[in-house]
């Protein structure tokens, strides 16, 4: 069996459905954005920021990861600056092997110089479009905002739903902010027809789950580790388990960063082969590239020796991902061949 090192990962296709994209810009435009933005930086010399943005994430609390957040949306606050890092997202991640990318951000974050929500989403687009890759976009909203600054979010989503914004989220802290605050924004993100994914069991209980899916009807949720709380030792299944199995909810699962964070205690730890065991449906994502130090490779290629994966492991993960991505079906079934080609090719 051949070994998944960073290079057999590059080479097999992957499909990232949970990149931010203020969290994996280059360290190197996050530097040329910072002078201008008036953003002062620890250091000017990337590998040694990129270093120390690592070090900040991996304090194993989610706060905490989240403070490194300051410097990258204060450099986004430009229609070019926000085109330029989306453009570059979709590159790296296409060079990376990846077929098909949902990026991910919170738009109420980039209006400081004087954007509108409207003005980033299509400075976004347009630089995702300019990518090799077939992408989307899903648009956040911040938990800790106000429900009147989420639902203005969630309509611009709307505004934009037929031209590239694929998804609606809640992201950032969520202990002690549930998703009902903000039910008007995602009842407003539903009924326009976008795909729903939540953030939740990342740093809560499986009730957050619970709530994203139950509630509201996400069927993807954003990290998931919780849920083996509501898993027994010999695998029987609680209430929440039970549900999101036989409704085939997708856990668009982040390993480096759920260590990074806290939410897991090792890679080892991780709950994610055994969700997938169980027959839960799991994806392989990165979080923020930036932040946590990976690639959609790196991420494969760690998980693939924790948990003596194969080439058919992977290509199974990234077509459970291109099933579940917020896309049109002609879109879908064309990439999905592509994975299939690409993995012939591969192996």
């Amino acid at each position: 069996m051949t070994t998944i090192t960073p290079v057999v990962a590059r080479s097999l296709p992957k499909v990232a459905l949970h990149d931010h994209l203020d969290g994996g810009l280059r360290p190197a435009t996050l530097v040329d954005l910072a002078g201008p933005a008036g953003v002062e930086l620890p250091t000017t010399d990337p590998g040694e920021l990129a270093a120390h943005l690592t070090r900040g994430a991996s304090r194993r609390d989610l706060v905490l990861y989240l403070s490194g957040f300051e410097s990258t949306v204060g450099v986004l606050q430009t229609a070019d600056a926000v085109e330029r890092v989306a453009r570059e997202a979709i590159e790296d991640l296409a060079a990376d092997g990846v077929v098909y990318a949902e990026l991910r951000f919170a738009p109420e974050l980039n209006l400081a110089g004087g954007l509108t929500r409207d003005d980033v989403l299509e400075a976004a687009l347009s630089g995702m479009a300019a990518g090799p890759i077939p992408s989307g976009l899903i648009v956040d909203g911040m938990r800790t905002s106000s429900p009147e600054v989420v639902s203005a979010s969630a309509r611009a989503a709307a505004r934009w739903a037929d031209r590239g914004v694929v998804g609606f989220d809640l992201a950032g802290a969520e202990a002690w902010h549930p998703a009902g605050v903000h039910a008007e924004a995602i009842g407003i993100a539903r009924d326009a027809g976008l795909g729903l994914t939540l953030h939740a069991g990342e740093a809560a209980g499986p009730q957050m789950i619970s709530e994203a899916v139950e509630r509201f009807g996400a069927s993807r949720i954003g990290h998931g580790v919780t849920l083996a709380d509501d898993i027994g030792p010999d695998g029987q299944f609680g209430p929440v388990a039970r549900r999101l199995h036989d409704l085939g909810v997708v856990l668009e699962v982040c390993p480096t960063s759920n260590v990074h964070t806290g939410a897991v205690e090792s890679l080892a730890s991780h709950p994610l082969q055994r969700f997938r065991d169980l027959g839960f449906a799991v994806t392989i994502n990165t979080d923020n590239r930036l932040m946590s130090d990976v690639t959609m490779s790196s991420e494969i290629a760690v998980v693939a020796a924790a948990f003596d994966w194969d080439a058919d492991d992977v290509v199974d993960v990234a077509h459970t991902a291109m099933r579940a991505a917020f896309c049109d079906d002609a879109t879908r079934a064309a990439v999905e061949a592509e994975i299939t080609d690409r993995a012939r090719a591969a192996t």
